[in-house]
């Protein structure tokens, strides 16, 4: 069952990033609104996780400023969307691949290289 709020130090840690940095994006990013309770302590749902995740993307992994990120989320966001979905895919799919090397070394099964003998 997946939870239906997240709080500023899940996310954070999620993200590997500073609770001051989520916060900071708050003001820049109009999309990103996070649910206070009594205390005004941040909690975000799954759809503002996965936009953190996105901007995250854009902003640290591709090196993109704010300005541009903001600017790409408005202009292209389908774009932006789907470059994401497919790194994210490509991530998932080297960790299996990384695993499966891992397991093969551990079992003592060494993959076949092919050899320049013809």
């Amino acid at each position: 069952m997946e939870r239906l709020y997240y709080s500023i130090q899940e996310v954070a840690a999620l993200l590997d990033l500073n609770p001051s940095t989520l916060r900071f994006w708050e003001k820049e990013f109009n999309s990103i609104s996070p649910r206070r309770d009594g205390k005004g302590k941040r909690y975000y749902t799954k759809e503002q996780v996965d936009h953190l995740k996105l901007i995250y993307h854009l902003v640290k992994e591709r090196g993109m400023t704010l300005k541009g990120a903001r600017r790409k989320l408005s202009e292209n966001p389908d774009d932006a969307l789907k470059d994401f979905e497919v790194i994210e895919r490509l991530k998932s799919i080297r960790s299996m691949l990384t695993e499966i090397v891992e397991e093969m070394d551990n079992s003592g099964n060494q993959p076949q290289t092919p050899s320049n003998e013809s």
